[in-house]
């Protein structure tokens, strides 16, 4: 899998966030995203997935570099996992589960039953997302991207929300879950990140 960025630029109203990057993004590698705060990190997460257009350039999605991918299709490819990103509130974890199946089958080897051992979350099975703690839908947040059969992982600032055994969670799970994939990481905490290969840094905002 392969993700192009062709001269990519975002603004809000008159207000660049950031412009004239360009990018190539290869399967089996690891790419964190550093920048300080307001730099765009999240805002280039969201255009790398789909979820947000760009404001001028052009992503471009392709297997081996050759077969194009569609825009409009490239959800199916992508695991993400962010701090907006919301869950269903009146949903149980299992019917949460069941619903996201729907659109992304699991990894081989991975059952729900496996899934909800994984997060720790086996007594939490009928239990409703509301009556979660922020690390609780943290976790299925991650867990659902990590455990997804697609070839891109997109993760933003993933251990928010995480105490310190949830933190560790994270690291022993990503680094479980990395072969094979294009992942992108959007962090300025470098425990977050210190197993990426490659560093992309969003500097100054453009004028």
């Amino acid at each position: 899998m392969q993700i192009i960025a062709d001269n990519l630029g975002r603004r809000f109203n008159r207000e660049w966030i950031f412009r004239n990057l360009n990018l190539k993004l290869f399967s089996d590698q690891t790419y964190a995203v550093i920048g300080p705060n307001g730099s765009g990190k999240s805002t280039l997460l969201q255009v790398l997935s789909g979820m947000m257009p760009c404001s001028e350039g052009k992503v471009s999605y392709s297997i081996t570099g050759k077969m194009l991918i569609h825009p409009d299709d490239i959800y199916k490819s992508i695991s993400i996992a962010t701090p907006y990103q919301e869950l269903i509130e009146e949903f149980t974890l299992e019917e949460q589960v069941n619903f996201h199946l729907k659109f992304k089958k699991f990894k081989e080897g991975i059952t729900k039953d496996i899934f909800f051992e994984k997060l720790l979350l086996k007594n939490a099975v009928n239990k409703e997302i509301r009556f979660f703690s922020s690390g609780m839908k943290q976790r299925v947040k991650l867990g659902l991207a990590l455990y997804s059969n697609t070839s891109i992982l997109l993760l933003d600032e993933p251990t928010t929300n995480l105490d310190a055994q949830g933190t560790d969670w994270y690291l022993q799970e990503i680094k479980k879950n990395l072969s094979k994939r294009l992942v992108v990481i959007c962090s300025n905490q470098r425990h977050e990140y210190d197993f990426c290969e490659q560093v992309i840094e969003l500097k100054n905002k453009p004028i």
